[in-house]
């Protein structure tokens, strides 16, 4: 068994990890020479303003009394500027959207693995080429792009990060604070000759990261007041800081003002339909910049200067876009070669659209535009050229995708044939006809595998192929040689295939793809999971169940329904419900006063040992409930995280761990001991209505065990013990036990569906997305994106672990090998995971981007996480620890 897992959790780390190679490498390439407008700049100075998180309906609609939140900039907008949206792409977090404003690229998703804070290839940006930066804020942005600088040209300032609190009294300090010391600088600049010095020369950037909207917005929700207060505040600082910059430099018309927001997007009009708005997309800002004060175009950036937004002559204009088009042009070139080089020259395949003799000629064309004064048509002809080149640029960036694509596809239906022929060959007998030449495979298959292999590797060595790329070519070899190696298990299996009634079988598999395509729905649209929880109602009524155990069946459809209003209520746009939380954490109170005292007088071995863990756990609920309660309440008052609150959450957190080994491990109550203690983390994560959906999933469980042991009676297996009385202890693999039946393929499929309704049940996947802090003030309020994210994601696995707690259950009650539907399920894991690999995007809205490389990850990870969480389930249900640290026996 352990060897099984090995393999499988090795075969899916590689496969989870392919996406990376394929869609998502770095698009970065190095050795381009810089380039600038050859012309006079219209700015000397640009004064950079990033807006954290600010939305951009909430900044240009009016407010209820028909006034602007943002009157400064309005009215820039309607008499001095231009305005428009700044499109981002995914990811929407702070440092992805800083790079793509300051370097003009979208940074690639492996940075994630950095947690954001670096990026894996070093680039070049806007402030590397200026003569001297000052910047002020958050110590994580600024920092970033001043690694690598001597400290000799690029000046930051930036305040402590434990002032990123989102529980605070006053988040708009982080702004305050920014904008006082920019004025600060300011006046003391008149009195220091050498800073003076510096600051009346070109080439100069003065970059201030706002994040107090940002902050507001995530402890305060961008409905808030508090949100709109400090798009206020912010709006009348710009106009202060406005004033002070140009009365330092006597209005020379020299400073050049940019203000914009990193991530936060919507497509809505707000009463300025008669101000021209020119959207552009968030990398065309670096080019902008740096064709305002005359520095070259950031080596990397793929943005397009909007020239409308430039008010300089046309000349300028036509000039900007040409060397706009060359800086492109050169990162096509770069990128062309480095792949004409790693390529065999009977393999390579060019970029047709883009010849060299094509590039010279647009270029030569629009060349002869300018100096003919034609300067529209040399825009035009540019962008054309910059299109082609971008095109370029992705045609060899995704040169190798097909090629990897197909040897990963090849390894994933390689493996989910393995699986299968594994669980057939454990438990069906299917050799017994087939003559001993045709069970010895032949001695030519190892043969003609390494050959194959040997082959593979010379070509992949001579190419200078990345070391990934051997592993994704390779894998697929050992796996298909042991599909291949069970060659009598596959005729075996046929010939048992054929004998079926042809209809019979037809509708069997037209039933499994339904069942499958329903999963895969339910990633689109979270109601297919009502849909299919109502169908699972009716499970018992198409069956005998309902005669045999209709009280069950009754519980059976009532949760169902209870469980199938939760994915119809809506993911995003919740306000908090602190009085649902409490009303959970009452809810299970009153199921476990009903329990304790039902244990109690049915079991006169419930001794006091017992009967303290139960009142333990109870207390921890109770804590939980006051704990919530009082930190909403601080929090609502603006006076912090109390500090008893704060300790009491992470001991509650680290003792939901081991309070379950100390129960007996008959399985109802250990199960119900891990379900209190999940639900007293789970409550001090809660801010609303899912507070309540382990509980309702959990009491489903309970009553699927019961109803799973039911069918088993109505098979041939006998199953004498009744649950009450069945031990976690004697879950040991009984591989001999029986052989496969039919129900057991539904038993997986439950599961698989389960564990997808565990996760998509509340919406979860909004919360890890948006990243949603409130979530967490319980344990901390300062942000920390790794503490946070690990809270959040324990959140999201608490339904998963009391999925698969009842499914050690099952296990159990129904007499099968654990390993034979484990690998079931992992198979019609896999199966999803396939669709959603060839549903990937690169292209697209932000949005389309993101959903495409969720639904992936999130059916990969379920898929790995099965095998650790399959390991914790194991050791929540059958460990045993002593309060009094000797063991205990349970006598039924």
């Amino acid at each position: 068994m352990l060897l099984y897992v090995a393999l499988g959790l090795l075969v899916h780390l590689v496969f989870f990890a392919s996406i990376f190679d394929i869609y998502f490498t770095s698009p970065l390439v190095h050795g381009m020479t810089p380039r600038f407008t050859p012309l006079p700049p219209p700015a000397k100075r640009l004064m950079l303003f990033v807006a954290d998180g600010l939305r951009a309906d909430k900044l240009y609609e009016l407010d209820e009394d028909g006034n602007s939140r943002a009157p400064f900039l309005r009215n820039v907008i309607m008499n001095e500027g231009s305005w428009g949206i700044s499109h981002t792409h995914v990811p929407t977090e702070s440092r992805p959207g800083h790079v793509a404003i300051i370097a003009g690229f979208y940074e690639d998703v492996s940075a994630v693995a950095k947690g954001w804070k670096e990026n894996p290839v070093e680039f070049d940006s806007l402030l590397n080429e200026t003569r001297y930066t000052w910047s002020w804020g958050s110590p994580d942005i600024l920092a970033m792009f001043a690694k690598g600088d001597s400290g000799n040209h690029i000046f930051t300032d930036s305040y402590d990060a434990s002032s990123e609190d989102f529980g605070a009294h006053d988040v708009t300090k982080l702004d305050t604070w920014v904008f006082d010391h920019v004025k600060e600088f300011f006046h003391a600049a008149r009195n220091n000759q050498s800073l003076l010095s510096k600051l009346n020369g070109d080439r100069i950037v003065f970059f201030l990261h706002l994040l107090g909207i940002d902050t507001n917005g995530h402890a305060h929700r961008p409905t808030s007041r508090e949100y709109s207060d400090n798009i206020k505040l912010v709006d009348k600082e710009l106009k202060e800081i406005e004033a002070t910059v140009k009365d330092f430099y006597g209005n020379d018309g020299k400073t050049a003002f940019v203000f914009t927001a990193d991530h936060g997007m919507t497509d809505w009009e707000w009463k300025l339909e008669n101000w021209k708005r020119q959207d552009i997309n968030q990398a065309d800002v670096a080019p902008l910049m740096a064709a305002l004060i005359g520095v070259p175009f950031p080596l990397n950036s793929v943005g397009i200067i909007p020239v409308d937004m430039l008010n300089t002559s046309d000349l300028f204009k036509a000039e900007s876009m040409f060397t706009n088009a060359v800086q492109i042009l050169e990162q096509f070139k770069v990128k062309m070669t480095q792949k004409k080089e790693a390529t065999l020259s009977f393999l390579f395949t060019p970029f047709k659209s883009l010849s060299d003799t094509k590039q010279a000629n647009i270029l030569r064309k629009a060349r002869y535009y300018i100096k003919q004064k034609k300067y529209d048509e040399a825009v035009s002809l540019c962008r054309e050229l910059i299109d082609l080149a971008l095109r370029g640029l992705a045609y060899y960036h995704t040169y190798d995708r097909l090629f990897l694509a197909s040897n990963v596809v090849l390894g994933f239906v390689g493996w989910i044939s393995y699986a299968s022929l594994l669980i057939i060959k454990s438990h069906c007998n299917l050799t017994r006809g087939v003559s001993t030449e045709a069970k010895n495979p032949s001695r030519l298959l190892p043969y003609t595998f390494v050959a194959i292999g040997l082959f593979v590797a010379l070509l992949l060595l001579i190419q200078a192929c990345p070391w990934t790329y051997y592993v994704y070519c390779l894998l697929p070899l050992p796996i298909w040689y042991a599909v291949l190696r069970e060659i009598p298990v596959i005729q075996g299996f046929v010939t048992v295939l054929l004998a079926f009634r042809p209809w019979c079988f037809l509708g069997y598999l037209l039933l499994f793809i339904l069942g499958v395509e329903v999963l895969v729905l339910s990633f689109f649209y979270r109601c297919t999971l009502t849909a299919g929880l109502v169908a699972f109602a009716a499970w018992p009524l198409i069956t005998p169940l309902w005669t045999r155990a209709k009280r069950t069946s009754l519980s059976w459809i009532l949760f169902c329904f209870l469980l199938a209003v939760f994915p119809l209520l809506p993911v995003v746009g919740r306000e908090p419900d602190i009085f649902l939380v409490v009303g959970a954490g009452l809810l299970v109170l009153l199921l476990s006063l009903f329990v304790v005292t039902s244990v109690i007088k049915r079991n006169d071995s419930f001794i006091n040992e017992e009967l303290v863990l139960h009142l333990l756990q109870m207390l921890s609920i109770v804590l939980s409930v006051c704990v919530v309660y009082g930190t909403h309440k601080s929090l609502l008052e603006k006076q912090g995280l109390p500090l008893l609150n704060q300790i009491v959450s992470w001991t509650i957190l680290a003792s939901s761990f081991v309070t379950p080994l100390l129960s007996p491990p008959v399985l109802f109550d250990r199960l119900f001991s891990i379900l209190l203690a999940s639900m007293s983390t789970y409550l001090l994560l809660s801010t609303g209505c899912e507070a309540l959906f382990p509980l309702v999933l959990s009491c489903l469980m309970f009553v699927w065990i019961h109803l799973e042991q039911e069918t088993l009676q109505q098979s041939a297996v006998s199953c004498k013990q009744k649950v009450s009385t069945i031990q976690f202890a004697c879950n040991t693999d009984m591989t001999q036990c029986r052989d496969l039946y039919l129900d057991d393929i539904r038993r997986a499929f439950f599961l698989v569906f389960f564990l997808v309704t565990a996760f998509f049940g509340t919406g979860n996947i909004a919360s890890v997305n948006s990243f949603d802090p409130s979530s967490v003030y319980c344990f901390l309020t300062v942000f920390s994106p790794f503490k946070m994210g690990a809270l959040i994601m324990w959140k999201i696995l608490i339904p998963f672990v009391l999925v698969m707690c009842a499914f050690e259950a099952v296990q159990l009650t129904t007499q099968l090998s654990s390993k034979s539907l484990f690998l079931m399920v992992i198979n019609i894991s896999d199966i999803m995971a396939l669709h959603f690999f060839f549903l990937i995007k690169d292209y697209g809205s932000w949005l389309d981007i993101g959903t495409s490389i969720s639904h992936y990850v999130i059916v990969m990870s379920m898929t790995i996480f099965m095998v650790f969480l399959n390991c914790l389930a194991q050791m929540l249900t059958t460990k045993k620890l002593s309060l009094c640290g000797r063991p205990k026996s349970h006598v039924t």
